[in-house]
């Protein structure tokens, strides 16, 4: 037994000394990451002719959670073409729908040479444990991009979001009814109009972020500021989870996300698509309803005799709202590890993150948000959506909309705690 104890005690030690050095593979960098390596000390411009080099007469394809890389692709062609002519380059964009772009990946993964050239995915969650450990998709950081954010090479440990998107509490106004704080959204008879969280991840991730001890706190301040009346209703759920709480290892305000959560998720009208929950929001009939959507889709509403934009509040917008406006996901860009055209996929992930031009395809309607400033700054000039859309912008949305921002680690982290936790209820 003795024996048998001490041949296990090396093999786990063995173990433990590959992981913690990352293994005996992760030593050896792919093909593809060798050419990362190079890209990420190359300009936009010396990485356009790198890929008019690779790519000129051939087809990329691309898949990403957003259809609009659609319509970024053939202005990064007319960028290319600009630098040489004669270039020429066919595409196909796929958008897989019901969450099956981490099935498709994976898939395609398993060739040695990928279809996919890169990606743009959205899901921190998911990205960490099925797309970054695994292996299926590499990191690439743009020079040009971590110059802007005040980077040195090696700084930035994060993924590479092409921009913020947010999703925000909306309230039909025609009856005069108001939500102004973050807990009437789970007040008794209160069922908001919301994507369900396995259609749509981001939004269990939300759920997820409210436990960490900034966004609890929040949770906790916007309780505070209800009246007496308001507080007992739930006082009880609080109560309930309180010990949860504790068992979780959550900190002192870890009980008042738990019962905000759960009387979210026992109340919630689940619904297929944000642009339908839109439609009915705007509508006089939709009276009283209020919804969690991504703010953009405000941008499509056509005005008629029952339907307006103006029927609508943003909660965080009303002057004496207490507590969360909403929340932050990101869409984040990588190279496939056996991309086929992996010059082309960083030049192309460069374009749309390092100029106006490149993130126009989702700069151009409100509620996107580049995280590269200079193009956000040159976004706001261009497009000018707080004048015309009446967006106050990511950094007022961050501060005082008190957005909950997404973070892949710390989801990744309680996805098995906290994320079981949600499933029971």
């Amino acid at each position: 037994m003795k024996k048998f104890t001490a041949v296990l005690l090396v093999l786990v030690l063995s173990l433990a000394f590959v992981f913690a050095n990352g293994g005996t593979e992760a030593k050896e960098q792919s093909e593809v990451q060798k050419i990362i390596a190079q890209a990420q000390n190359m300009s936009f411009e010396e990485l356009a002719k790198k890929a008019i080099e690779e790519s000129n007469g051939k087809k990329f394809y691309g898949v990403g959670n957003s259809s609009r890389g659609k319509s970024a692709l053939p202005l990064f062609i007319d960028a290319l073409k600009k630098i040489d002519p004669s270039y020429n380059m066919e595409f196909e964009w796929q958008q897989p729908k019901n969450n099956k772009i981490f099935d498709q990946l994976t898939a395609d993964s398993l060739k040695e040479k990928g279809t996919f050239a890169m990606t743009l995915i959205q899901d921190g969650n998911q990205i960490e444990s099925k797309m970054v450990q695994t292996g299926v998709l590499d990191r690439f950081l743009p020079k040009e991009w971590m110059e802007a954010n005040g980077y040195k090479a090696g700084e930035y440990a994060g993924y590479l979001p092409l921009q913020t998107l947010n999703k925000v509490f909306e309230f039909n106004n025609v009856n005069g009814k108001k939500y102004d704080n973050f807990w009437d959204f789970v007040a008794e008879g209160e069922h908001g109009l919301v994507m369900g969280l396995d259609s749509e991840p981001v939004g269990k991730n939300f759920l997820y972020m409210l436990t960490a001890p900034k966004y609890a706190k929040l949770v906790k301040e916007s309780y505070d500021a209800l009246s007496a009346s308001e507080k007992t209703y739930f006082d009880k759920t609080i109560n309930e989870v309180a010990q949860d709480a504790k068992d979780l290892g959550l900190d002192e305000n870890g009980k008042y996300a738990l019962a905000w959560i759960k009387l979210w998720v026992n109340s919630f009208s689940e619904q297929t698509d944000d642009g339908p929950i839109c439609n009915i929001l705007v509508d006089k009939s939709a009276a009283g309803q209020f919804g969690l959507i991504v703010y953009s889709k405000l941008r499509s509403v056509t005005e008629s005799a029952t339907v307006s934009k103006k029927n609508v509040t943003i909660a965080a917008y009303q002057p004496d709202y207490k507590g969360i406006g909403g929340y932050g996901y990101c869409h984040y860009l990588f190279v496939t590890d056996n991309s086929p055209l992996p010059w082309t996929a960083c030049a192309f992930i460069a374009y749309m993150t390092e100029t106006v031009d490149g993130f126009s395809a989702w700069g151009k309607d409100m509620g996107g948000y580049s995280s590269n400033p200079v193009v956000a700054a040159g976004t706001d000039a261009k497009f000018q959506h707080k004048e015309v859309d009446g967006d106050l912008g990511y950094d007022w949305w961050v501060n005082k909309g008190k957005l909950v921002l997404e973070d892949p680690e710390y989801c990744s982290s309680v996805a098995f705690t906290v994320g079981s936790w949600i499933e029971l209820l």
